[in-house]
């Protein structure tokens, strides 16, 4: 493949360990629950809910206020209707402080030396800034669904990420844990790289993370893919 000028990574999942996170914090802070499942139960209202902003059943909301309403629809049936709204406020800022993966930040850190990295989220600003400030992500820029008020995978999200570096798609290469993800990059223009994830939803929900057709490049994880690329 010709190299890419601009590299955009996928969050929740590629470089940050959203399952592990929200296990560990829901854990220390209600043990009685069931933190596996509170977690997997989460994020399985993460497509719906964005669904309904793709689908035009509702404008543009970011991602923090979709968590919110899930969070909320999810505390009867785990026994946590009783929170106030200052502990359901806090819990879902837990997406704020997700924890990056192991290799996460030296792999990011050697891909900035030849490439300019960047975000390419369904979060917020605020909850993407928070996390990189958490967790030493180095971003050379924030980029996520609130500036182009569209959830990928809307193709205003992969050609605005190229438009906001004045780059052709193909200039850009998109890096996610997300077959999904990659092929609507690849629809689009843009190179893709596969990430390797497959504790992505726990141990007892591991990932088939077997090569697909279409991805420029796969790696193990962020280390792997720049060795790859050359960093």
């Amino acid at each position: 493949m010709s190299a890419p000028r601009i590299l955009v990574f996928d969050i929740f999942g590629t470089v940050v360990d959203w399952h592990g996170s929200i296990v560990r914090e829901v854990g220390q802070r209600f043990p009685q629950v069931d933190a596996d499942a509170f977690a997997i139960a989460w994020r399985a209202g993460y497509q719906p809910a964005m669904e309904a902003v793709r689908s035009g059943g509702r404008g543009f909301v970011k991602l923090d206020v979709l968590h919110r309403e899930i969070l909320d629809g999810l505390l009867p049936r785990f026994g946590l209707v009783h929170l106030g709204e200052a502990e359901r406020a806090e819990l879902n800022r837990v997406w704020h402080r997700l924890a990056a993966w192991p290799d996460s930040v030296a792999g990011l850190a050697r891909l900035k030396t030849r490439f300019t990295i960047c975000s390419l989220s369904n979060g917020n600003l605020g909850l993407l800034t928070d996390m990189a400030k958490a967790a030493g992500l180095p971003w050379d820029c924030v980029l996520g669904a609130e500036v182009f008020r569209a959830y990928k995978p809307d193709p205003r999200v992969y050609l605005g990420a190229a438009e906001v570096f004045d780059a052709r798609p193909d200039e850009v290469l998109m890096v996610a844990a997300h077959h999904d993800d990659l092929a609507a990059a690849r629809a689009n223009g843009l190179m893709t790289a596969y990430i390797e994830r497959p504790l992505e939803f726990g141990v007892a929900h591991p990932k088939d993370v077997s090569p697909q057709p279409g991805n420029s490049l796969h790696a193990r994880d962020l280390l792997h893919l720049a060795d790859q690329l050359g960093c």
